[in-house]
């Protein structure tokens, strides 16, 4: 088949949406898929496009077996509601004519990858005018993060915004997305039942399986290797509310066997940097991203894991971040409440991490607590990690749902 992919983020985005739709694209290709990427610079989650690419209008490569055209976009230096706004058109403005300019491609699908659904539009045009099967992966629910997370007010403008979401939503052929919960939103919001499906972000299972810890990691960045390590990796966003993390760590500094890790970057990184030395912690270490080859020895060595979030971005966000812990048998605290597609997670299958109230200090150091007085590795983890989360199983069956939807068609 002929596959187009089209989104905002993508490799050598190392976190969160561009992460998976890197790895899709090259896994399409190499089942001898002709695969063509629309998309635009790396810049997330440090919110900056790197120097090897600043400068550049456009540019069209190969990476691996995949052709890639990546389009300019506006990257705010502080990301605001508006800001993020004009963000978002600005890739789409970007992006149209080299996406429409696929036509003599000629697609048989084409996968738009939300966010950003402000690239819609030219999906369905260009659909219409190759007779392509189109199909929008919503990795984040955006206007409900938005609303969510108190970016911008309700009223009449959040009926709008709603109102205009299922209209693109049921325009598709069919929605996809990552989590039961997430096919449950998208139904309630008013998608037929049938168009819905699911794609779930998985994880390399036997690239994180029965990886030892290497402890002379820890010594090479700095940390004692006989002290219990709580890991947090991945972005520090707003939505994450990672100052709870930091005052967890203020209310357990007298435990001197506990070190935290916070690895990564975003927008809020520098806050809690500062915040962290304004309360004059010894037992946090700040660390940028790792490269993804050495990721399986990091998550290997923490003791406990932290999949951390304000209760506002709970419900429409699936954290990327937990399926490698999941794979890795680690023992993760979740920060979630029993409704949510995290929530029932933990609630399906007992054991496999331990559940708390978001935005509790006292929840999240009760929370830790527990998690580090848990078995190593986590064994109910890895199976639900080989048997619901391995990318080949994935990823086959979605080529078959593919394939098949177009016979039907």
């Amino acid at each position: 088949m002929r596959i187009l992919i089209y989104g905002i983020n993508y490799s050598p985005e190392l976190t969160g949406i561009g992460k998976y739709t890197g790895e899709m694209s090259a896994w399409l290709a190499e089942q001898g898929h002709s695969v063509r990427v629309v998309t635009a610079p790396p810049y997330y989650p440090e919110w900056r496009v790197p120097v090897d690419y600043s400068g550049k209008k456009y540019s069209r490569s190969v990476e691996g077996a995949v052709e890639v055209i990546r389009c300019p976009l506006f990257v705010p230096s502080k990301v605001t509601t508006l800001s993020r706004l004009a963000h978002l058109v600005s890739f789409s403005a970007s992006s149209a004519v080299p996406l429409l300019g696929s036509f003599r491609w000629r697609p048989e699908v084409i996968i738009q990858v939300a966010p950003t659904l402000f690239c819609s539009i030219q999906t369905l045009l260009l659909a219409w005018l190759t007779g392509s099967k189109t199909i929008v992966h919503i990795q984040d629910y955006e206007v409900d993060a938005m609303f969510g997370l108190s970016m911008a007010r309700g009223g009449l403008i959040k009926r709008i915004a709603y109102w205009i979401e299922l209209k693109i939503l049921n325009s598709f052929n069919y929605v996809s997305t990552i989590s039961e919960g997430m096919m449950k939103k998208a139904i309630d919001k008013g998608v037929a039942p049938d168009k819905v499906v699911f794609l779930p972000n998985w994880s390399e299972v036997a690239r994180f399986r029965d990886v030892q810890p290497n402890l002379q990691l820890l010594t090479e960045l700095g940390v004692d290797p006989n002290k219990k390590i709580v890991l947090y990796s991945g972005n520090m966003g707003e939505k994450q509310g990672l100052d709870t993390v930091v005052r967890a760590a203020k209310e357990m500094e007298s435990n001197r066997d506990i070190h935290f890790l916070m690895v990564g970057d975003g927008v809020a990184k520098a806050n809690l940097e500062y915040l962290a030395l304004s309360l004059s912690l010894s037992n946090v270490t700040f660390l940028p991203l790792v490269p993804y080859d050495k990721l399986p020895e990091l998550l290997a060595i923490a003791d406990c894991h932290l999949v951390v979030q304000k209760s506002g971005a709970a419900d429409s966000v699936m954290p990327s971040k937990l399926t490698n812990i999941l794979a890795v048998g680690g023992n993760a605290v979740i920060t979630s409440t029993e409704a949510t597609t995290l929530g029932s997670l933990c609630l399906k299958y007992p054991g496999i991490a331990t559940l708390i109230a978001p935005d509790s200090v006292s929840a999240l150091v009760d929370g830790i607590g527990l998690s580090l007085a848990m078995s190593q590795p986590n064994d109910i983890a890895t199976h639900y990690a080989s048997v619901n989360l391995d990318k080949d199983l994935i990823m086959n069956r979605f080529v078959t749902f593919l394939a098949q939807s177009s016979v039907n068609d």
